[in-house]
């Protein structure tokens, strides 16, 4: 399939998924039905159940739209993260919000703050983390951008804020905060709330994803390393900035809503460019699609599976490492 081909392709995919997961579920709903009570929703029309109109309009769609922005915001930082750090196994939290975010939820948890304030703190602690990783890669770095460095800070930073994970579940009460704190930590998109996250995450989504396509020629350059991106005239710490804000706030505010979801951001753009090769161009927007895809996919199975819900970041695991042996193994010239 042609590059010019793989968009449109992907948007219909999606958007098949996205009505097959409309009917799937413990409770049942017919496709008619959900014919039905879509087209009363958008004319505003009286629904003859309202429960199943309940069901479908309240729960199921706003799940479904998280999962896509959620797949989209991961597989996009993860994509910019390979190509600017020049690195195949940076993922999305190689700059230490996740682990950050473990920390802020973890402590709203035991204090048994409301479920927007876990979001928030999560949120708050996963960006205290990334700029602890800047600061002490500038200051190691003498003000100089290295990305050896800074991968370097982020896993000191990660480490860190793993073990003040760890320290906070030990404390925690076993009987109530304890299986809370690893639930969280196992990523789900049960607690993400209706149509206002939602809102939120698009606006997150939207803003962040502006640079980065704006951007996507230079991130063509950086990727081909710090003095031939300096030699074509590029100002590649502004940049490199820009990037990383952006890939950082869309990271941060999918771990503040959903957990941790592990392997998306990893497995993806590796898959995409597969399909379409480095350019960003074309692999920015076909990475988003996959990722959106693929969460979609995975949270239908996570709460279709069993009678009780499975965390995402257990079967994005299961999915997620054969996936990756295999691309490294059909992987025989190089990344780029």
């Amino acid at each position: 399939m042609s590059n010019k081909k793989t968009v449109p392709f992907l948007i219909i995919m999606l958007l098949l998924a996205m009505f097959l997961a409309l009917g799937a579920g413990r409770y049942e709903i017919s496709y008619a039905q959900i014919f039905e009570y879509l087209k009363a929703a958008i004319l505003g029309e009286q629904a003859s159940d309202e429960q199943i109109y309940a069901v479908i309009t309240q729960i199921r769609l706003p799940r479904i739209a998280f999962a896509v922005l959620v797949g989209a915001a991961l597989s996009a930082s993860g994509a910019v993260y390979q190509g600017l750090f020049k690195n195949p196994l940076v993922s999305p939290d190689i700059l230490g919000v996740s682990s950050g975010a473990a920390v802020g939820a973890s402590i709203a948890i035991i204090l048994s703050l409301p479920v927007f304030y876990v979001s928030l703190t999560a949120f708050g602690f996963g960006l205290a983390a990334v700029f602890a990783v800047v600061f002490l890669s500038q200051l190691i770095a003498r003000g100089k951008l290295n990305v050896i460095i800074m991968v370097l800070s982020g896993v000191v930073i990660s480490s860190l804020f793993g073990a003040f994970s760890s320290l906070l579940k030990f404390l925690a009460d076993s009987e109530n905060k304890l299986p809370e704190i690893t639930f969280w930590l196992m990523g789900s998109l049960a607690r993400t709330g209706g149509y206002q996250n939602v809102v939120y995450m698009l606006g997150v989504t939207a803003f962040c994803s502006v640079p980065l396509f704006l951007l996507r020629f230079r991130l063509n350059i950086l990727a081909f390393g710090e003095e031939e991106a300096k030699a074509m005239g590029v100002n590649v710490k502004f940049y490199s900035f820009i990037i990383i804000c952006a890939s950082t706030l869309l990271t941060a505010s999918s771990v503040a809503f959903c957990g941790i979801v592990g392997w998306v951001g990893l497995i993806v753009p590796h898959i995409a460019r597969s399909i379409v090769g480095a350019n960003f161009n074309v692999l920015l927007p076909v990475s988003m699609l996959l990722g959106a895809l693929f969460l979609l996919v995975v949270d239908t199975i996570a709460r279709c599976a069993m009678a009780s819900e499975i965390p995402l970041g257990i079967i994005t695991s299961l999915i997620g490492a054969p996936v990756f042996i295999y691309l490294l193994y059909q992987s025989k010239k190089g990344w780029l």
